[in-house]
């Protein structure tokens, strides 16, 4: 654990343990309390300064919100029916950089047992010793907007998030993507209802919160989950076991693939090439599309004969211009796959009905795509899905693309 000087009130020298997972270790602190403004404290923060605060825990979470206010400068609404999207793309993700790093400025004191030892707080212990593990034993710090962070992770690991695929709750772990956008899920059991998993070895890899391994699990495969996070390890075996199907999923860490040959290997990708600013992010954003590509050529060496990977993705980077259109396509034909059947579903998240959102063109046209990949008949890659496609409406809104 890395550990930060400062100097309190008094001007007595100090020393605390650094805490956070979400930010650097700040190089230079200094104190902040109820009389600081924030404009004040914007000027402060932006000149690289961190602010532990010192004061009434309400007025430092009011702080928190008013520097939040200042920074949420919406982007100005494209002009013309064609705007450059990507480029709006690319200052919103600055936008949202800038807002992290400095947010993640403001700080609050943390006592050895994880008490906050502020006017008017509350007890956290609890919300934050399930976001560390363990108490430090010595004087910590943390980012307000970290601890607050928590404190609803924690909130939703009590209550967990309600997935109707599953008729039931799935309770995820600080640091672990909650799967709130669940059309990824959907699709999965829309395909499993014409897929025969019954007996199957199944791998789910990236698990997260063991969503998609529970409901291969529910269709009678045995499945195999993976994740390189031992947060999202924990979370999909905690899960598995409230749900009913421990005995039939085992959760291992591992970087990608296990070891071994499956019927059935199911991935759901970060969907966005680009630089994570977080560790939660690193669900949504790929660096250079390094996961998705070795995804894509790992795959033929871990099915079994007659297997099927199922890659489920966002297309949200094709309109937004970040990834070509076709280039999904190229990259399964050269990785020496075929595209058997795709189903589609249109987004169900409230950003995507946002018309004052400046991407919200991109928005409204983005799909989640289920991609039934097989080691044969790569040629089908070529073909576009226009040749291939027919679609339905479902009561959930997803349409099917088979194969002819």
């Amino acid at each position: 654990m890395q550990e930060i000087d400062y100097r309190d009130q008094s001007g007595a020298a100090r020393r605390a343990v650094w805490l956070a997972s979400a930010a650097p270790a700040p190089s230079r602190v200094g104190l902040a309390g109820d009389g600081t403004s924030a404009e004040a404290a914007l000027r402060r923060l932006r000149s690289g300064e961190s602010l532990l605060y010192q004061g009434d825990w309400r007025n430092a979470r009011q702080l928190l919100a008013a520097l939040g206010r200042r920074l949420a400068r919406r982007a100005a609404r494209p002009a013309g029916s064609r705007p450059d999207l990507a480029r709006l793309w690319e200052a919103e993700r600055a936008r949202r950089l800038l807002e992290h790093q400095v947010l993640s400025g403001l700080l609050v004191p943390l006592e050895p047992d994880l008490g906050v030892p502020l006017a008017r707080a509350p007890d956290l212990r609890e919300a934050l010793l399930g976001a560390l593990g363990a108490p430090p034993g010595r004087p910590g710090l943390l980012p307000l907007r970290e601890v607050l962070g928590m404190v609803g992770a924690h909130e939703w690991r009590r209550t967990g998030v309600f997935v109707p695929a599953l008729s039931g709750r799935v309770h995820p772990h600080w640091g672990v993507f909650a799967p709130v956008r669940g059309d990824h899920v959907d699709l999965l059991a829309r395909a499993l209802e014409s897929f025969p998993a019954q007996g199957r070895i199944a791998f789910d890899v990236g698990t997260g919160t063991g969503v998609l391994a529970v409901l291969l699990a529910r269709a009678g495969a045995r499945v195999v989950a993976t994740d390189a996070e031992p947060r999202a390890v924990a979370c999909a075996l905690e899960n598995a076991e409230r749900l009913g199907v421990q005995g039939r999923v085992e959760v291992i860490r591992a970087d990608l693939f296990p070891p071994g040959r499956a019927d059935l290997v199911v991935m759901n990708p970060p969907w966005i090439p680009g630089e994570a600013h977080t560790p939660l992010e690193r669900a949504v954003y790929d660096p250079g599309g390094r996961t998705l590509q070795r995804f894509l050529e790992g795959l033929t060496g871990h099915l079994l004969p007659g297997g099927e990977g199922w890659l489920l993705i966002s297309d949200l980077a094709e309109h937004l211009g970040l990834r070509p259109p076709g280039a999904l396509r190229a990259a399964i034909a050269r990785a020496g796959l075929g595209v058997r059947a795709s189903l589609e579903a249109r987004p169900s998240h409230p950003r995507a009905r946002d018309s004052g959102d400046p991407l919200h063109l991109a928005r409204s046209r983005e799909k989640t795509l289920l991609y039934r990949l097989t080691a044969s008949g790569a040629g089908d890659a070529a073909r576009s899905d226009t040749d291939r496609s027919t679609s339905e409406t479902g009561r959930r809104g997803v349409g099917r693309t088979a194969s002819p």
